[in-house]
């Protein structure tokens, strides 16, 4: 009778590894468990013979009935989802963005995202270096000499970038600057490198 049992196991494992058993669900633990509870009712009655060769059979038929039709209601589950996705239809809007894209409308639409954006302006009358030995001497009235000649233009710099130059002026008895030159785009390419 145990090779009965041992052989009963094998075709049972062999049985679970052809359907994928690296994946076992719910029923099929069940399965098991009702396998493990009626080999351990068959050993603790050696002498029970046919009655419990036949329970042991109605168990088998019971979990193997209650797997398929765990299999049948998922199959149908999984038919019915695939049938709901499939019922959605998407609607084609590649015409209406590129009729959207077209004329001068759309390039002032694009550039509305961008025209909030605060940039730094100033300009810049010139330059120099000093030592600190030269800056700790600086008192009121000191005169730094920069690198810049009298009567050459400002530099107009936006986020540090020179972008025009220009020649002071005073207005309303503020500082302000007339651009005189702007800077070509491919000046400017020239100066980021």
């Amino acid at each position: 009778m145990a090779e009965d049992q041992d052989k009963l196991a094998a075709e049972w494992a062999a049985a679970l590894a052809e359907e994928g058993a690296a994946s076992k669900d719910a029923a099929e633990e069940d399965l098991a468990d009702a396998w493990a509870s009626a080999l351990a009712e068959q050993e603790g009655k050696p002498d029970a013979g046919a009655s419990s060769e036949a329970e042991l059979a109605d168990q088998w038929a019971k979990a193997l009935a209650d797997e398929e039709a765990t299999k049948v209601q998922r199959e149908k589950k999984q038919k019915q989802l695939a049938a709901q996705s499939q019922d959605f239809q998407y609607k084609d809007l590649t015409a209406e963005a590129k009729a959207q894209r077209t004329g001068s409308e759309s390039l002032r639409r694009d550039l509305e995202f961008i025209l909030d954006i605060p940039l730094e302006v100033s300009a810049q009358l010139g330059s120099t270096k000093l030592l600190i030995n030269e800056l700790l001497q600086l008192g009121q009235g000191s005169v730094i000499e920069l690198n810049k000649l009298a009567g050459e233009p400002l530099e107009i710099l936006v986020n540090g970038k020179l972008v025009a130059r220009g020649e002071a002026v005073v207005i309303n008895e503020k500082f302000g600057v007339r651009l005189t030159d702007i800077i070509s785009p491919i000046e400017r390419v020239k100066q980021l490198a």
